[in-house]
């Protein structure tokens, strides 16, 4: 299913299907694989303004707070998600990795994310904290000037999700984040 072709960026929806463990299937949560292009934008280029969080606040609108800490000798990420009136802010806790790998002479860039809980970063009232997210991301060239960018994901933002968000996230979330990225990675190498 073609998303959304926007400005030198296409997204895909690979499949949304229910997510595999037992209580969340009752939930009616989702896992997404998604596909997408972004035609001006190399992969190491795309890798870099993923990672930036400081930059990431100033070109994702739904960026509430993001920052990370040092917990217990491993590097943690905050990340306080605006939602739109009238449901509370979601915030997520995570660790996240990246590496470049080499795969039959192909440079792949692969970023994971994994929600984990710390006593230095509590919940806070007034916000849900989201305490089931994973991410893979994987992006490569596209054998031009741009990237080809491959991306699992899942979370249990908890509360009541009125399906009308929900349908709006998966036909204009996935396209439009890749659009503001593709935007945010023109903008990152002007400032550089």
């Amino acid at each position: 299913m073609l998303l959304q072709e926007r400005s030198g960026s296409i997204a895909e929806m690979l499949w949304p299907r229910p997510s595999q463990p037992q209580a969340e299937q009752e939930s009616g949560l989702y896992e997404y694989k998604v596909f997408g292009v972004l035609e001006d934008c190399s992969p190491a280029l795309l890798a870099d303004v993923y990672m930036d969080l400081d930059y990431r606040k100033q070109w994702d609108q739904y960026v509430k707070e993001l920052y990370e800490r040092d917990c217990n000798g491993e590097t943690v990420v905050y990340w306080e998600v605006k939602y739109p009136f009238p449901m509370s802010n979601r915030d997520y806790v995570y660790i996240r990795q990246r590496q470049e790998l080499d795969v039959e002479g192909r440079k792949i860039h692969v970023v994971l994310a994994q929600s984990t809980s710390v006593p230095q970063l509590p919940e806070r009232p007034g916000v849900i904290r989201v305490k089931r997210y994973k991410q893979s991301l994987a992006i490569e060239s596209d054998g031009k000037m741009g990237s080809k960018v491959f991306m699992y994901y899942f979370d249990n933002p908890g509360g009541q999700i009125p399906s009308w968000l929900i349908n709006w996230a998966a036909k204009n979330g996935v396209p439009n984040f890749l659009k503001d990225m593709a935007k945010a990675c023109q903008n990152y190498l002007k400032r550089t």
